[in-house]
């Protein structure tokens, strides 16, 4: 699998990435199953024999108990972790936490910043986050006080770069104008079902800051693969007759998945977007090693835009 800087960094990471949303296989942790150690090692070892070594969590998946998951795995295989990259992300608050009546909100306040890393670190069993991501823009966000937990973070050694998910240009602009050093990643949703990123300046703006664009839900919630089992409420409605028989016959003639089709038409960006898959299935995870940003032209990467969109091009 080709590799990639995140951002302007010095981390080198795969151009695939690999999401723990669903390691833990549910959002509850009540409902963990007994066997949920070993379908989550399974797919995490399937993921690095791919040739996937950026690891994407967040402290509400599951709530928490998907690093810890991955933590217990982390610390059962040996040098595991020399191999990988591990980022994580916070600022999403449950409802009623940490008191009743509380309401499901974001928070950027330096305190629960720093607060929250620590908790993702001892989760993860680690000492320190590779690449620490504010989860959904705080509306209250004080740019200041974000740059005084990041820069607090960094001197302690507790993570060594910094990004941002769901970013608009203009909010990631305030945050970055009071940090000393540079936001690495904005992670956004962007698939073929999804286009937004390439019209509202998310990626235009990755391209001119040096920034590596992360894509989750690169599949469609699974609807440009094999079939979606759980997808989010937005998500719902994604459907294409049209461009799902155009990957199926380009994915026939390459001899590939229409997942990697999917994938492929990522990854030839020039920004260099990294696309997150998160499945549990080994067969389904090593299918994405071939997706490859050469195996679409550039004739056939608009053919496929021009099926995504509801109307032709201007």
């Amino acid at each position: 699998m080709q590799k990639s800087r995140v951002g302007t960094s010095s981390l080198e990471t795969s151009r695939i990435a690999y999401g723990c949303w669903r390691l833990a296989g549910t959002w509850n942790p009540p409902e963990i199953g007994p066997d949920a150690t070993d379908i989550a090692r399974r797919a995490i070892v399937a993921a690095i024999e791919s040739g996937i070594t950026l690891f994407d969590h967040a402290d509400i998946y599951c709530q928490g108990a998907a690093e810890t998951l991955f933590g217990k795995i982390l610390k059962d295989i040996p040098g595991m972790r020399r191999q990988i990259l591990i980022a994580t992300k916070c600022g999403i608050r449950a409802k009623d936490t940490p008191s009743t009546g509380a309401p499901y909100r974001y928070d950027f306040r330096k305190e629960y910043i720093v607060r929250s890393c620590e908790s993702s670190l001892q989760r993860l069993g680690v000492d320190v986050i590779d690449l620490y991501q504010l989860h959904r823009p705080d509306y209250l966000m004080d740019p200041m006080e974000v740059a005084e937990a990041f820069t607090l973070l960094r001197e302690q050694g507790k993570v060594r770069e910094f990004g941002v998910s769901n970013f608009r240009p203009s909010q990631v602009e305030a945050l970055q104008a009071s940090l000393g050093f540079s936001l690495q990643v904005n992670q956004v949703e962007i698939s073929l079902f999804q286009l937004g990123p390439l019209e509202n300046g998310v990626l235009d703006q990755c391209l001119t800051r040096g920034m590596s664009p992360m894509a989750w839900s690169p599949l469609g919630g699974g609807k440009l693969a094999d079939g979606s089992t759980r997808v989010l409420p937005s998500q719902q409605g994604y459907s294409s007759e049209r461009l799902l028989s155009l990957m199926d016959t380009m994915a026939r003639e390459k001899s590939v998945s229409r997942a990697v089709i999917a994938l492929s038409w990522l990854l030839k960006h020039p920004s260099e977007i990294l696309p997150i898959v998160g499945s549990l299935q080994p067969e389904r995870i090593q299918t994405v090693a071939a997706s490859n940003p050469d195996l679409l032209s550039h004739e056939e990467w608009y053919q496929l835009l021009a099926a995504a969109r509801a109307e032709p091009l201007p």
